[in-house]
């Protein structure tokens, strides 16, 4: 199975999906993010607060969302932005998760759309029928 997070920046939500499904799949779920206006790094406070959950974002980037990552995945989660005119089309069969961003936001905030990520990122390998690892 391969899902795809895709965001505008691909510097925080996206970025965060993604390593949660790496982390809590076991490798069960090929996890990809995207963005459709990448932006130049991850948010600095988006990677400390997966670090303080022991997933570090150590050598991701925003990246660009591409025509192959949208033909090789199974399933694509947006991550809140179906009202920017940025926001990625409907590719393949999708999900807007409607999350806050975290951009410029301080740490407590983060870490609350952290959880949220994670929440969402467990229900969809739970409709997968992927038991999560931890």
């Amino acid at each position: 199975m391969k899902v795809l997070f895709v965001c505008v920046h691909n510097s925080g939500r996206s970025q965060m999906a993604e390593a949660f499904t790496r982390a809590l799949s076991g490798g069960a779920v090929d996890a990809r993010s995207a963005g459709t206006l990448p932006g130049g790094t991850l948010n600095s406070v988006v990677a400390q607060a997966m670090e303080e959950r022991g997933i570090p974002l150590a050598g991701q980037y925003p990246k660009v969302i591409d025509q192959q990552m949208v033909d090789e995945a199974d399933y694509a989660y947006t991550m809140g932005c179906a009202i920017d005119e940025a926001c990625p089309a409907v590719f393949v069969p999708s999900e807007d998760w409607g999350l806050d961003d975290p951009a410029g936001q301080p740490i407590e905030t983060v870490r609350r759309i952290r959880d949220e990520v994670e929440g969402k990122v467990r229900t969809m390998l739970a409709s997968m029928g992927v038991t999560p690892t931890a």
